[in-house]
């Protein structure tokens, strides 16, 4: 099979998977970290393939919606791919990138991380980018609907320096997931491309949360 074969193969399986995901992580969510991926990889010397298919199947099965459970992605995107007589190489290359690529295990005490690659580092600057900005926002406020989650208490502090095993259990409001995560991703990024990126929406989630506060308490402006 091509390359292009098992492109719109893949494409065909991830929409038909994740017909009744979450707004937040659906097919729409998988063509933007695509698309930014595809983008980023113009500038990077990068096995295109490897990132195409890293990027599709990245979410595939988040663990937060199976309980937790980490490996059903990797596993079902091995099966997939397999399934299409994908090179073994590629097919590593792939797991290894969804095994690798969320924000929660860059918050695990050991800092040096298990496995990297440019190919890695490109789709996780696209997943992080569809997490900013005026995207990220939506997508956090969905998510927050999605769990019942308040939107806003100012008597429950964010925690920027969460574990990982607290980040995976917070019930916090949404608003404190900007501080958590969202604010915190674009001194994360990996290429040039993706901080370039990463810089506009980042202001964009700042002007938000300034007029955020002033709407919530209008007679009392945060300083």
């Amino acid at each position: 099979m091509k390359d292009a074969e098992i492109i719109e193969g893949t494409i065909s399986f991830v929409k038909e998977t994740l017909r009744e995901a979450e707004g937040g992580h659906d097919w729409f969510h998988i063509q933007r970290v695509f698309n930014n991926a595809l983008h980023i990889a113009k500038t990077e010397k990068v096995d295109v393939q490897v990132v195409s298919l890293g990027a599709l199947l990245h979410d595939i099965a988040d663990a937060k919606f199976h309980n937790g459970d980490e490996s059903v992605g990797p596993t079902l995107a091995k099966s997939f791919l397999q399934s299409l007589k994908v090179p073994k190489s590629t097919i590593a290359h792939v797991v290894q990138i969804i095994q690798n690529i969320s924000f929660k295990n860059s918050l695990t005490k050991d800092k040096v991380q298990p496995f990297n690659s440019k190919e890695l580092q490109v789709v996780q600057d696209a997943d992080r980018l569809d997490a900013m900005g005026a995207i990220g926002i939506a997508r956090a406020f969905n998510y927050g609907g999605f769990k019942n989650r308040k939107l806003y208490d100012p008597k429950i502090a964010p925690n920027p320096h969460l574990t990982k095993t607290q980040y995976k259990n917070s019930n916090a409001p949404t608003i404190n997931h900007f501080y958590e995560k969202l604010l915190l991703l674009k001194d994360k990024m990996n290429t040039n491309t993706g901080k370039r990126l990463a810089q506009e929406r980042h202001q964009f989630m700042l002007n938000y949360l300034e007029q955020f506060y002033k709407e919530w308490n209008p007679l009392e402006p945060r300083s």
